[in-house]
């Protein structure tokens, strides 16, 4: 219960500054000073370049932004990240099927979840903190795997591993389970970079 609550004040806190709210005002909110606040809060977020990432998922990455902006969502959360990552096909896809499950299944499912916001795409859409955890498993997997680039698959195992939000709820219900394909990734990377 303590880490919900925690991760549920860590999405209020980024929504409200988000919408103009002061450390100051969040910290008044929450009982403590504005440097306690700012110091709990505040860590830098990693921006993640193109650069990082592979041809296949700078190109998920187009589609995460089209979902984000065609329904008018100020944020890109778990769904938009699974809604680009399946579709079309690369690594992630082909690791669903590895796992027995249909990429277009999970897409459709996600795009019922996807809500309509009522707010125009800001210039700069933020990523929900579980997106950021996702992709920052993204980041651990693909280097403990020797590459420098991020892939699809990687993004994947992210969004099921970070085990809250619409994307691993998606995954969880149609039976994607990444702690039986570990052995079987880790073969096919150590194939792909042997």
């Amino acid at each position: 219960m303590q880490a919900l609550a925690d991760d549920l004040v860590e999405d209020y806190v980024e929504h409200c500054r988000m919408h103009g709210s002061s450390w100051t005002d969040i910290g008044a909110a929450l009982g403590v000073t504005r440097q306690a606040v700012q110091q709990r809060f505040h860590a830098p977020h990693k921006r993640y370049s193109p650069e990082t990432m592979t041809d296949d998922l700078r190109q998920a990455m187009v589609h995460v932004k089209q979902a984000a902006v065609q329904h008018r969502n100020n944020y890109i959360g778990t769904e938009h990240l699974l809604w680009g990552l399946t579709a079309e096909d690369n690594s992630a896809t082909q690791l669903l099927q590895t796992a027995g499950v249909s990429s277009k299944t999970i897409h459709r499912s996600v795009g019922t979840r996807l809500s309509m916001g009522a707010s125009q795409a800001a210039e700069r859409i933020a990523w929900t903190p579980y997106a950021r955890k996702a992709i920052a498993i993204a980041e651990a997997r693909s280097e403990q795997n020797g590459s420098d680039r991020i892939d699809c698959d990687d993004l994947l195992i992210g969004l099921a591993q970070v085990g809250r939000g619409v994307a691993a709820n998606v995954l969880t219900e149609a039976g994607f389970h990444p702690a039986a394909l570990n052995a079987t990734t880790a073969d096919t990377h150590s194939s792909q970079n042997g």
